[in-house]
């Protein structure tokens, strides 16, 4: 069985201002949230997949990694050091122990499994507790680019219609950009993951392919370079980008703001189906 998103983590250095550039481009985004690990977060549920605007707002609860762990917050605050952008690529699942063990088989490098717990704020002001279990892998040819599963306790607490209405018309992401000089390791990364070739779709291409898909753009090798969202009408978003005198490009099949106006990396809207 194929793998789809359930999110993107955006590692960000300004919480505040990220979240009011999402806002202007049209996304609606839910209320702050703290991580009890020195992470918070705003996020942009879409349908049945979320972009996770990320910072470390609690520097002194970064907890570091022990031998065969993982820090979620150690790892963002250490990525960020080398620039903001997208971070992590997380998939859906319903056994994130299971998940652990094919990661393993598939070669890839696995860690110990993770729960958490966490406040979040309904659209009516009550608050309630989700909770989560995570299971993260990586490959060593690529450092900045980490993916994990995401197996959610109370799903019915976490996804509210009310959040996932857009002025820009977001439904979904549809294509994540993976930057590697080497195709060897994305491959290996990308196939261990068992991705879905279109719900998990993630291209792996060369700085120079992206700088040709994206003009002007640049992006280190090994780290995601952006991510593509489909939308109900270009339109929409270009009325937002107006309004709110966002700078973008356009192309052929879609439009595209670039990394120096969006935190790290490309963000494209496109009329996907």
């Amino acid at each position: 069985m194929s793998r789809v998103f359930d999110h993107l983590v955006l590692a960000v250095d300004d919480l505040d201002q990220a979240s009011e550039f999402f806002e202007r481009i049209g996304f609606t985004l839910t209320p702050r949230a703290q991580h009890p690990f020195g992470t918070g977060n705003r996020l942009a549920q879409l349908q049945g997949c979320f972009l996770e605007v990320l910072g470390v707002t609690k520097p002194e609860d970064v907890i570091e990694a022990d031998p065969g762990a993982f820090s979620f917050g150690a790892y963002n605050r250490d990525y960020l050091t080398r620039g903001q952008g997208l971070s992590m690529i997380v998939m859906q699942t319903i056994d994130a122990a299971a998940d652990r063990n094919d990661f393993k088989s598939n070669g890839l490098t696995t860690y110990e499994m993770f729960d958490f717990s966490r406040l979040a704020q309904l659209p009516d002001g009550t608050e309630v507790t989700v909770g989560f279990t995570l299971a993260f892998t990586s490959v060593p040819g690529l450092p900045d680019a980490m993916a994990f599963t995401c197996q959610q306790w109370r799903p019915d607490l976490f996804w509210k219609a009310e959040y996932q209405s857009h002025a820009n018309g977001a439904r979904t992401i549809s294509e994540v950009f993976l930057i590697a000089v080497d195709a060897g390791p994305a491959e290996t990364f990308t196939n261990g993951l068992v991705l879905d070739p279109v719900a998990g779709k993630v291209s792996i291409l060369s700085p120079v392919a992206f700088a040709a898909r994206f003009p002007g753009v640049t992006a280190p090798s090994g780290r995601f370079g952006g991510y593509r969202i489909a939308v109900e009408d270009l339109e929409a978003v270009r009325t937002c980008m107006g309004e709110n005198g966002v700078a973008y490009e356009d192309a052929p099949d879609s439009l595209w703001i670039a990394p120096e106006n969006a935190f790290g990396c490309v963000i494209e809207f496109g009329e996907d189906q």
